[in-house]
């Protein structure tokens, strides 16, 4: 059996095999003694990584740490003014306020914690080893869980952490800052729990390959410690050194690249193919298209479908509905490339460039002794040859042009980098989003015809308008800790631009 043909078997069983994991509480009168008492865990840690498929013709994978809510989502991609909206441009104004987090709180995450709890409790971890060494499926669950919290707690802020996922239905809000603290503290112990046994099936991230889930935690070390980097500088240097310097190495070559390969299959496909399936609301924001242009960039081939005239032309960003619809009876313009949202497209979660660019941020902000120019230009060629239009000619002419050329004041470098990572992470916008907040760069302007109050781009996401009503006291706490209240203006903990 071919490996793809594997593969999508193994994607496809895996959600019938979660309906054995739970039941109604009727005593024993329904238990079957030779029946396991374990879940399946492969099959839990597939769908954390993806989603769940959806019940529903023409919908996308949800939660996961590739599905809808997170890389693919298409909110902050218009935030940092990758798309435009093309028919409908409410949310482009700014004017969505607040997001729901079911799907990571009741999904994912608690796959994750089932992972933990059954290979953690006395009575059922012998069963879950015949699956793969306790150790190993421990230290993959914790680095996916510590993976998708640090997503929640970026998007809203004080989120439940420390009470969560323990069968409470009024959870606290814990503050930002001990939320990643304890989160260096689970990656980190995480890391270092593998053992030589065997690894998790269902792992379609990284294959069962323990050298690879290592890289990615001290790379997500690394992220997360210059996340923080403007609040804390003095954690965040310690912890980035850190990881750095583990022993088993980071990310730096695309072959360990994280992503997602989807499948061409209606439910296991790129959740970005799900928005273009039969809709036209996206195009590709100017902004994008002719900063791409500006820099003769090649990569705008592969991020952007050139219009019936064989042209890149932007959509313009923000635009009221009436102007919208005046401009496109008017003009062509182009979607996001089909080479990003192919069913079978990868979803990147982590990659390369990324880690380039955190460790020539890193040099430039004097933590380590290594060279930020040459980090910086591996983070462009990493991004090139990740997309597959490196020619050495052309690298050569685009990286000495003076608005890419390492050169000027550290302001200039850093903006440069910021700009750099901004067109590198597309389309990965959640992650844009976040690096955006924290550094100011590229310097976005918000749309002229912004809804919101503060009539700036969105800095957080409100907090699930239930839980005002089902988590009172709680939502009160963390609301009144917040500056400004619980808006979609208002700045976490580490956002002090």
């Amino acid at each position: 059996m071919s490996f793809t043909i594997f593969r999508k078997r193994q994607w496809k069983v895996f959600a019938m095999l979660l309906l054995s994991v739970g039941c109604s509480d009727f005593g024993d009168t329904n238990d079957n003694p030779n029946a396991s008492r374990v879940p399946v865990p492969f099959a839990l840690l597939t769908e954390a990584i993806t989603g769940v498929p959806s019940t529903e013709a023409g919908r996308s994978l949800r939660g996961g740490i590739a599905g809808i809510q997170t890389v693919g989502a298409p909110e902050p991609m218009l935030y940092v003014q990758y798309w435009s909206e093309s028919q409908y441009p409410e949310d482009s104004q700014y004017s969505t306020t607040f997001a729901l987090w079911d799907n990571y709180y009741a999904v994912s995450l608690q796959d994750l914690q089932s992972i933990i709890d059954f290979n953690t409790n006395e009575e059922t971890k012998l069963q879950m080893s015949q699956f793969a060494s306790n150790n190993n499926q421990l230290a993959v669950a914790r680095i996916l869980k510590a993976y998708l919290f640090w997503v929640v707690t970026d998007r809203w802020g004080d989120v439940p952490y420390t009470d969560a996922l323990k069968k409470n239905t009024q959870p606290a809000y814990t503050p930002q800052q001990q939320i990643y603290s304890d989160l260096f503290k689970e990656l980190r112990e995480a890391g270092d729990q593998f053992d030589n046994g065997s690894m998790l099936g269902g792992d379609i991230l990284f294959h069962e390959d323990a050298a690879k889930w290592k890289k990615f935690t001290n790379s997500l070390r690394m992220l997360m410690a210059l996340r923080i980097s403007n609040v804390d500088p003095g954690t965040a240097k310690t912890e980035f050194l850190s990881a750095l310097n583990d022993d088993d190495g980071h990310i730096i070559d695309n072959s360990d690249n994280a992503f997602v390969a989807f499948l061409d299959d209606d439910k296991l496909r790129n959740p970005l193919h799900v928005l273009f399936d039969g809709r036209d609301d996206y195009g590709a924001s100017d902004v994008l298209v002719n900063t791409l242009k500006d820099l003769n960039d090649p990569r705008v081939t592969v991020f952007v479908d050139p219009t019936e005239s064989d042209e890149y032309i932007g959509l313009p960003y923000g635009l009221q509905r009436d102007m919208l619809i005046d401009w496109t009876n008017e003009n062509e313009y182009s979607r996001p490339g089909s080479a990003i949202r192919e069913t079978t497209s990868r979803g990147y979660i982590l990659t390369a460039s990324q880690i380039l660019f955190a460790k020539a941020e890193a040099a430039l902000l004097n933590w380590t002794t290594d060279d930020a120019a040459d980090l910086y230009y591996a983070a462009i060629q990493a991004s090139w040859n990740q997309q597959g239009v490196f020619d050495q000619d052309a690298f050569e002419e685009y990286t000495t042009q003076d608005a890419v050329e390492f050169t000027g004041t550290e302001e200039e470098k850093l903006s440069k980098i910021g700009t750099q990572r901004w067109i590198a992470l597309y389309p990965n916008g959640t992650e844009a989003w976040f690096e955006w907040r924290r550094t100011g760069y590229p310097n976005l302007q918000p749309t002229p015809y912004a809804v919101n109050a503060s009539k700036q781009i969105p800095r957080r996401y409100a907090y699930p308008n239930v839980e005002a009503t089902l988590n009172k006291l709680n939502y009160q706490e963390a609301s009144g800790r917040i500056t400004g209240g619980d808006t979609h203006d208002s700045h976490v903990w580490w956002d002090v631009q």
